[in-house]
This record gives structure tokens, sequence and C-alpha cells, in this order.
């Protein structure tokens, strides 16, 4: 009985109430996956692949991981974050360096590591046209690590770029937290947010991820359940 255990930010971590409507692609990914196959979610909101390891939340990973388990390795987003010392790195420096330290930890325990680009944001200039997003070196320096490593790879970035200007900006609203007043009754209201996921976004998001793993075949689209 195989475990995913997932690495990241606020785009995959597991929501309360204090954060409801917020949702992570982590905390609905189930829906994808065989009955038999476990999630361990240990993403949490505003965390970089530095501020992750500074804060040790890597080592419950590492003690936890068994052979045959699985990790997922979702950052990017806080990565960016110029203006904060304990969470910036430079994406073909610090950044690839230590997505190679998760990669290890899994291969250390005979786990096996997936690279997940991060996911865009609703940064959209025309109804059916995103702008550039500051994803992209992070994107790139990812892509380098994966081939340099041979780690499987799941081009999130690519695939939800691509569902955005599918739908628009307009529809993409109700993926991300654009939240209209006095319609939750918890402090969220009145939100607008091109960040964070609700429900329909984490799902929409998670099936990306999904058919990702599918493409990779084998032992990554066995965690799957049948459905196209």
């Amino acid at each position: 009985m195989p475990t995913i255990y997932w690495a990241g930010d606020s785009t995959v971590q597991y929501n309360g109430i204090n954060t409801y409507p917020q949702t992570g692609i982590g905390q609905v990914f189930h829906l994808f996956l065989k009955p038999e196959v476990r999630v361990a979610n240990h993403a949490i909101n505003g965390r970089s692949t530095k501020s992750f390891i500074d804060q040790s939340r890597l080592t419950p990973i590492y003690d936890q991981i068994t052979e045959g388990d699985f990790l997922f390795i979702q950052f990017g987003h806080n990565d960016e974050k110029k203006e904060d010392p304990e969470r910036y790195t430079e994406p073909f420096g610090e950044y690839m360096v230590n997505l190679e330290k998760f990669v290890n930890v899994a291969r250390n325990k005979k786990a096996f590591p997936v690279l997940i680009t991060p996911l865009e944001r609703r940064c959209f200039v025309e109804e059916h046209r995103l702008g550039e997003g500051a994803h992209g070196e992070y994107v790139a320096a990812m892509k380098q690590t994966a081939e340099r490593l041979e780690v499987p790879l799941v081009d999130l970035y690519t695939m939800s770029r691509a569902e955005l200007e599918r739908v628009g900006a307009e529809h993409a609203k109700s993926w991300y937290m654009h939240l209209p007043e006095n319609v939750y009754p918890y402090h969220m209201e009145g939100l607008t947010d091109d960040t964070h996921l609700k429900y329909a976004g984490a799902v929409m998001f998670g099936g990306c991820i999904a058919r990702g793993l599918k493409e990779l075949g084998g032992r990554y689209s066995d965690l799957l359940m049948a459905w196209e």
C-alpha cells in the first residue's frame, strides 16, 4: 500500500476552517487515486524550498517515507520572493540545490521522487491570454534538475496555463479565491486572490497532475483509478 508524500506550498496544502474555502491540490488528490493509495500532505502555506528545509519540515518526511512510496515535490511561488531572504532562492542556484535535497530524501529511502512545476497564477492580460507570469525561470530550473537527476516531472505549469487560457479570465475566477461579499460566514469574504484555489480549482489542477502521472506510465499511472 504506497503512500504519496507531498512537499509544497499553499497551492497544495490541506486547509481547515480558518482558511475555508481555500483548498489545496493535495487536499483533493485522493479523488484520482486507487482506494489503497494514501496521501500524507506535508505542504504548508508560504513555504519555499529554502524555508521548508530550514524549518525542518523535510525531516518528518525522511523519518516516515519507506521503500515504494512516492514524494511529490511542488515549489516555486515563494522561492520567487526576492523581498524575503528567508524564502528567496536563485532559480538556477539554491533552488536547484534544494530540489536535489528533496529528491535525495526519497531516493535514500528507496522511494520515488516526482518533480511538479508550479501552478500558474490567474495572470490574464486579455480574456483568453495570460501574461508572462513570474514562474518562468523556476520552471526551467526544475526541468533542468529533473533531466540532470533523471527524475520524472509533471509539468503542471504548462498544463495550468493551457486550461486557464482555454476557459478565460472570467470563468477562472471560479477556480481561484475570488469571493463575493456576504456569502461565506468566516473571515474570507470579499477576498480577491489569483494564487490560491477553491475546491473546483484544486480538482481541476489535480486532474492535470493525474494526467501527467498517466502519461508517465508504469508505477505512476498505477496509482490512479480508472478515469478519462
